[in-house]
């Protein structure tokens, strides 16, 4: 596939950590493999106990598609590390498996990068995109924690918490990530502030889920988010 007059487009690697999504694993999937871009997708299962990884065991991994095993639950932060391993595109996206955020938006993401204006791209849910009606405290706590990064990282961005991150495959060999859990948001906004990356943020849609439905993270993870925004922006 290439694009009018410019050449070829280049390879995206879809980095999906997976953990207990038995409902929505095959129909993420399908999504993902849907969308008309070069890509590879790289689901890490984070030693699921729902039957999730069974699924995952009747399925061939192939070209295009790699289905890593964690030995252990080590959290969303662990689980990329281990997806970033394993990527060979030029961008990279981040993508859950709870079909929260649609595979669709992908071109969106990606477009500030085609036109060399971004190195990193965050999908924000709060810049007029559709999304469910859900959780107005969730919402506040999110903009407070996004009101305080940018407080310390100098970013102005409306959503640092967002699931959806696009960004050139090279900011892999410049920074490291450490955080095994939800913290790994915070410490990416503040290790690509501090390296001083070109950022660009886009509306998408979404459509969040609450408790009933699998939704994972919680007050806990709010809190800890303070500490990590804290730490890696002052103490790293």
């Amino acid at each position: 596939m290439t694009r009018q007059g410019v050449g070829p487009l280049p390879k995206l690697s879809v980095v999906m950590p997976v953990y207990n999504e038995k409902a929505t694993i095959l129909e993420i999937l399908r999504r993902v493999q849907e969308v008309e871009l070069p890509k590879e997708i790289i689901v890490v299962d984070d030693f699921s106990t729902d039957g999730t990884r069974d699924i995952l065991s009747q399925i061939t991994p192939g070209e295009g598609l790699k289905i890593l095993l964690q030995p252990q639950n080590m959290g969303k932060g662990a689980a990329l590390r281990r997806g970033f391993e394993a990527v060979t595109g030029d961008i990279v996206i981040i993508q859950g498996a709870d079909l929260e955020y649609d595979p669709a938006d992908y071109k969106t993401l990606i477009q500030p990068t085609l036109a060399n204006k971004a190195d990193v791209v965050f999908g924000s849910r709060f810049l007029g995109g559709p999304h469910r009606v859900l959780f107005f405290w969730h919402s506040v706590g999110n903009r407070v924690l996004t009101t305080l990064s940018n407080m310390l990282t100098d970013l102005n961005l409306t959503d640092m918490e967002t699931c959806y991150k696009a960004f050139r495959a090279e900011v892999l060999k410049k920074v490291k990530f450490r955080e095994n859990r939800f913290g790994f948001e915070p410490e990416f906004t503040a290790k690509i502030a501090r390296a001083r990356f070109k950022v660009f943020e886009v509306p998408i849609s979404y459509s969040g889920r609450d408790y009933s439905e699998g939704k994972k993270i919680g007050w806990k993870d709010g809190v800890a988010a303070i500490f990590l925004i804290f730490k890696y922006r002052l103490f790293e």
